[in-house]
């Protein structure tokens, strides 16, 4: 069996059969290398054991299934709590194929047979005769014999010359002296033969001499003194400790092996422990150890080599073993009842000190006290402390006494350990010690108290001064009454109240404001002396609270707003800086009946309301006047502006009312090209008549020419879907002869309506010349069929169309237009609205979701074009 370590790892492996039976060694551990005091060694296979020496068997038939099988040698020190592992692995010896032989392989060489000797061996420590021979070599062919030889063993460093020679003739080897194994194991002889005439015609032979053990050498213990503790009370069989022994003879022999064994206790009672005569580990044998009995034990152990025979060699050694205390003895006190006086109203002052008699071990958790009050301390009035040095109980007042309410109280009190406690076998159950403590409670003249002691006055905010708020007074303990104390307030504190000083009534003197200073916590606590006849002081406290009232007005946060043409409802919000319940919720009221006409509110949550017009109500600003109420009545006064537009986002007021009013029209970008294109139609039909009729005719007066014979007719096709369009507002007033609509007041439009005629109409108003006023020289428009004459027509488009002209070419900002005129062959960056020409891809009216995303100058198309 081949047996390798490692030392780095612990790890020992084994060259073994495939196949192992049982009660087969597999090899041998130094297990002393690894941990010395080893007291427990086990197997983590159940197959495999380990004894003592390290030997290594199997304990059923095992075959290696595997190439490699693993297990774990488990060494624990009790005593000193180490635990150690040495990881064991088995493999599997290789089998060796023998060769084939072949004719180029076989070399046969003839050599002389040689003698070869067994090992020789030699008696430790023998008496000789001496010189004592050995051994004997011999040769055939020479005759000459010399020798040399090495020891090896701890005594290598000593000189072993001069023990061993070699007859010269002979070969007889002797030994000239005693040998000692512990220093000479065993020593190696080179052998020399030679001639006479100096030639060795043989190989020099090697020969072991091993030195037999003796047992010479008495075991000895690894400590003078072993020093164990155990618990007292502790059960019969619990390890308390190892005594370890060792022997310098050879290992593994009867000379080294020991057995242990207790000589004497002291004191010499009941035997209270016992030994393990292989392992020397001592457990416990009596099943009640007791410290307060006995706190420690001596025990006197023998070790005796030869297993223990008589004849062996043997020594001893001392172990003492001292019983640890456990709380296993409760306290209990030296008086069961006590007696002590106190006066009334002393506070944090020791009036008792008790004693208990604990017979666990002095300064330990087992003796120190823990006290308690059972009985008679429901108003927290006593606390009880323990003192440290001395283990007693400390009895305080905490709470001042009051003599008229209780003159004697009867306090219970326990006590207990730190330590739990942990009881013997078999034992009962201890019972907690209490004593009873009469305190008597002596009379003392007391001043004034104030009851209660903290009064609550809550103020409404913003109350005039000297406002009575109410009235704080003390009483004399003595009689029960408030007669002849005085009341006074002193100085350093918040100055919000005073107190009549005979009284006891509060007043506040400033009105009390929760926004200003230091009455922005709302609450200030004042301490308010009382003194009686004889001085005494008593002193209470005041905490006034300022309730919020209602004193601010609701506001509208936002009052200018911008309405575009989809009427949306602006949503406003108002403020109030009280607080509950005299904020939110809000009420919202618009308070001009004409207004009220044309708008109405609708509420949204407890602060905002809606603001949206009733019906189509013209375009302009309006300044709408709204009270605002909050949840306590008080009214806000508000005036809100909104500017009603005619656009698609507030951006394109710019400050300004888009609408139709007084006589002006405003037109999309279509119609003013529209309008460009007509007048460039006319002026060509004018130059065109001048040329064929000469400058006399260019002169005359066209009275009987009509608008429409100028205009080509472009809404008589086939009919199509109707477009409602609700920036187009229909005129309620039309003439019964033509297809003219107009609507007078505030709101005046614009409106081509299907008839018998298709002709041009304006509306007079804000100062604009009209086409009616052009014909009948500034008055009211004429309702009739007429037609009106090519210099009425050119003289109220011209100066109109070259204001649209000029009003096309600038942006929103009032800034050049850069896209106005663009070449057809640059389309530029590209805009927002993307290409018009993807409507036509659409085939659903649901699928026209895209308009949303188009730049402002194109969603009137979109809002056109979409059925509704």
């Amino acid at each position: 069996v081949l047996s390798l370590c490692c030392e780095a790892c612990k790890k020992v492996i084994f060259h073994v059969p495939s196949e192992l039976e049982a009660d087969t060694l597999v090899g041998r551990v130094d297990l002393k290398e690894c941990l010395q005091s080893a007291e427990f060694i086990s197997s983590s296979d159940e197959n495999f054991k380990v004894l003592e020496d390290g030997s290594v068997y199997t304990t059923s038939a095992l075959s290696l299934s595997a190439e490699k099988k693993t297990f774990t040698i488990l060494l624990k020190d009790i005593q000193e709590q180490v635990q150690k592992e040495i990881h064991v692995s088995l493999v599997e010896e290789e089998k060796k194929t023998p060769k084939t032989r072949h004719a180029r392989d076989t070399i046969l060489k003839r050599t002389k047979r040689r003698w070869g000797p067994i090992p020789s061996v030699m008696i430790e420590n023998s008496l000789g005769p001496f010189p004592l021979q050995i051994q004997q070599v011999q040769s055939d062919t020479a005759q000459n014999y010399t020798i040399y030889y090495s020891a090896s063993g701890p005594g290598i460093d000593q000189d072993p010359k001069g023990l061993f020679y070699i007859e010269r003739e002979t070969g007889n080897i002797f030994a000239t002296r005693a040998v000692d194994r512990e220093q000479y194991p065993s020593f190696q002889i080179i052998c020399f033969a030679t001639t006479p005439d100096g030639y060795s015609p043989e190989v020099p032979l090697v020969h072991t001499i091993r030195i037999e053990d003796d047992n010479d050498n008495a075991p000895y213990f690894t400590q003078d003194l072993f020093e164990f503790c155990v618990p007292e009370n502790s059960r019969p069989g619990v390890v308390v400790g190892k005594v370890i022994a060792e022997d310098r003879d050879e290992p593994y022999t009867l000379h080294t092996t020991l057995k242990y064994r207790i000589v004497s206790q002291t004191p010499p009672i009941t035997p209270a422990f016992s030994i393990h005569g292989d392992s020397g580990v001592i457990s416990v044998l009596l099943p009640q150890l007791d410290r307060e009995l006995v706190p420690s034990y001596t025990l006197l152990v023998e070790v005796r080599d030869m297993a223990g025979q008589p004849f062996g060699l043997c020594t001893t050694g001392t172990v003492v073993i001292k019983i640890e205390d456990t709380n296993d003895n409760a306290p209990s006190f030296k008086q069961l009842q006590y007696e002590t006086r106190v006066e009334e109203n002393r506070v944090s002052v020791e009036i008792l000190r008790v004693s208990v008699v604990d017979l666990d071990e002095p300064g330990s958790p087992g003796s120190g006290a823990v006290y308690e009050i059972i009985r008679g301390n429901d108003d927290q009035a006593f606390e009880i402390t323990t003192d440290k040095n001395t283990n007693e109980g400390i009895l305080c007042v905490v709470k001042g006494l009051d003599y008229e309410t209780a003159k004697q109280r009867v306090l219970v009190i326990g006590v207990n350990n730190e330590a739990p406690y942990l009881l013997a076998p078999h034992s009962q159950q201890l019972s907690q010690s209490t004593c009873s403590v009469t305190v008597h409670v002596l009379d003392v003249d007391e001043g004034p108290v104030f009851k209660p002691c903290l009064l609550r006055l809550d103020v409404k905010e913003c109350e005039d001064v000297g406002t009575a708020i109410g009235r704080y007074v003390a009483e004399d303990p003595e009689t029960g009454n408030s007669e002849g104390i005085r009341y006074r307030i002193p100085p350093g504190q918040c100055n919000w109240i005073n107190i009549d000083d005979k009284s006891g009534e509060v007043r506040t003197v400033k009105v009390l404001d929760r926004d200003i200073g230091e009455m922005r916590r709302g609450q200030c606590n004042i301490t308010v002396l009382a003194i009686d006849r004889n001085g005494k002081t008593g002193t209470g406290t005041i905490q006034v609270c300022i309730v919020p009232g209602n004193k601010n007005f609701p506001r509208i946060t936002q009052t200018d707003y911008i309405m575009c043409r989809d009427r949306k409802p602006i949503c406003l919000t108002a403020q109030d800086g009280d607080e509950a319940p005299y904020s939110a919720p809000f009420v919202y009221r618009i308070t001009d009946r004409n207004l009220a006409s044309m708008w109405k509110l609708t509420p949204h949550d407890d602060n905002s309301w809606y603001l949206s017009p009733k019906g189509d109500i013209p375009y302009g600003i309006y300044d709408i006047p709204v009270s605002v109420i909050d949840n306590g009545g008080k009214i806000g006064e508000n005036t809100v502006r909104v500017n009603l537009c005619d656009c698609v986002t507030p951006t394109e007021c710019d400050g300004r009312t888009r609408q139709l009013s007084g006589g002006n029209v405003t037109l999309g970008l279509w119609a003013i090209l529209a309008m460009i294109l007509g007048s460039l139609l006319l002026l060509l039909i004018l130059i065109t008549i001048c040329g064929c009729c000469g400058a006399g005719v260019m002169h005359r007066q066209v009275t009987d020419d009509c608008a429409n014979h100028n205009l080509i007719i472009s809404n008589t096709e086939a009919p199509g879907e109707e477009v409602m369009d609700h920036n187009i507002i229909p005129l309620q007033n039309t003439c019964d002869q033509g297809g003219y609509g107009v609507k007078t007041g505030e709101q005046q439009a614009f409106e081509m309506v299907k008839g018998r005629g298709h002709t041009l109409e304006s509306v007079k108003g804000g100062g604009h010349q009209t086409l009616g006023s052009v014909k009948e020289g500034g008055g009211q428009p004429m309702m009739d069929t007429c037609r009106y004459s090519y210099s009425e027509w050119h003289n109220f488009t011209h100066p109109r169309l070259g204001e649209k002209v000029h009003l096309c070419r600038q942006d929103e900002e009032q800034k050049h237009s850069e896209d106005y005129l663009l070449s057809y062959n640059y389309e530029g960056k590209g805009s927002l609205a993307g290409s018009v020409g993807c409507c036509s891809d659409q085939h659903e009216e649901e699928a026209l979701d895209f308009l949303d995303q188009l730049e402002p100058k194109f969603r009137t198309l979109a809002e056109t074009c979409i059925k509704r």
